[in-house]
């Protein structure tokens, strides 16, 4: 029998994935390091569970002894990634996660060769980053397929787990980027804006974002210059920009462990309630040469309900056998229409 492994699994996310397994009747292996909080929310959930930390590559291989498909829910992903990636390798083991780091992206990207000769599917950004979102980009690619400029925008994430605001942290300091001609490229915080309508109110003003898309939408699509936007009020872009002045210090030690400290005194993530009630807009244009344009729009659930419902989605497909070796994207293996397969999902084509 076909054995998939959550790693991560006491985390904000990680549980409320294990909840929506155990909903629908999916028995996953749920792992984590600490012996304590794994075994707490495996007895809670009715599975199975195994503990081992990152940092040992024997324990590592004895986790996933047996495991067809890991889905790592352990953030920071810029830490926990290759670890993680590197005993999937080892052991031929399916490697999915929720990452929505460029850099995550980009590192699993450059390990393809490696991946395929292993027969191993590489697949991180399983979640909120970046399903919705890559598939509305490989959507817009079909209807206009030779564009040579996209441009994403979304909103409407209620309030950020523990480990989605500690990678937050860690970035800060680290500015835009976007891609140009097919080259990642930075640029300064704050200086890309644009009125995105996303089809619930008012327009809104954006600026652009280091998001995971400037990564994988390039590679589900070809297309060479991509920019991902989200709200921002005017006084956001100039602190934003005011960071980017001051990014040596954002980035210290000192300031760092003062930023973290925050967020660990915040709430874990999104209530039941919050999430139940809360709604995600995503916008995406694209346009060519010539200048033709099309734009289209998607309805979802809350960003962490999405997360679940995705991931778990593609759990099931690939322990089906429906999978493809080698660094994918989730557009790149399952198409434009995946994300319409989510509950609560809905597109709009301008």
């Amino acid at each position: 029998m076909a054995t998939a492994l959550l790693y991560g699994a006491y985390g904000y996310t990680g549980e409320l994935t294990a909840r929506f397994a155990k909903a629908r009747g999916m028995r996953l292996v749920l792992s984590g390091r600490d012996p304590g909080r794994t075994a707490e929310v495996a007895q809670r959930w009715g599975m199975d569970h195994r503990v081992f930390g990152l940092d040992d590559p024997r324990a590592l291989d004895d986790g996933l002894r047996g495991v067809d498909v890991v889905l790592h829910c352990a953030g920071p992903f810029s830490r926990t990634s290759k670890p993680m990636v590197d005993a999937c390798l080892r052991n031929r083991v399916h490697y999915l996660d929720i990452t929505g780091e460029i850099d995550v992206f980009e590192a699993c990207a450059a390990r393809d060769a490696e991946a395929r000769a292993a027969g191993v599917m590489l697949l991180p950004g399983v979640g909120f980053d970046v399903v919705p979102s890559d598939c509305l980009a490989a959507h817009l690619k079909e209807r206009l397929p030779d564009a040579t400029h996209l441009a994403l925008a979304f909103f409407g994430l209620s309030s950020v787990s523990h480990g989605t605001a500690t990678t937050m942290v860690e970035s800060l300091h680290q500015g835009g980027r976007v891609r140009r001609d097919g080259k990642i490229v930075s640029v300064p915080p704050g200086s890309l804006s644009r009125t995105v309508d996303f089809g619930y109110g008012r327009p809104r003003a954006t600026m652009a974002i280091p998001w995971g898309d400037v990564s994988t939408a390039f590679h589900s699509t070809g297309i060479p210059n991509i920019e991902v936007y989200f709200p921002a009020r005017r006084a956001t872009r100039v602190g934003a920009r005011a960071i980017g002045l001051i990014s040596p210090i954002v980035a210290s030690g000192p300031v760092q462990r003062l930023l973290k400290r925050a967020v660990d005194a915040r709430p874990a993530g999104p209530t039941d309630e919050q999430r139940a009630k809360g709604s995600s807009f995503l916008w995406g244009e694209v346009r060519n040469e010539r200048g033709d344009v099309r734009v289209s729009r998607l309805k979802t659930p809350e960003g962490y309900t999405l997360t679940a419902d995705a991931s778990l989605t593609i759990v099931k497909r690939v322990l089906e056998g429906d999978r493809k070796v080698g660094y994918q994207t989730p557009a790149s293996v399952y198409g434009p229409e995946l994300v319409m397969s989510l509950d609560g999902v809905s597109r709009e084509d301008l």
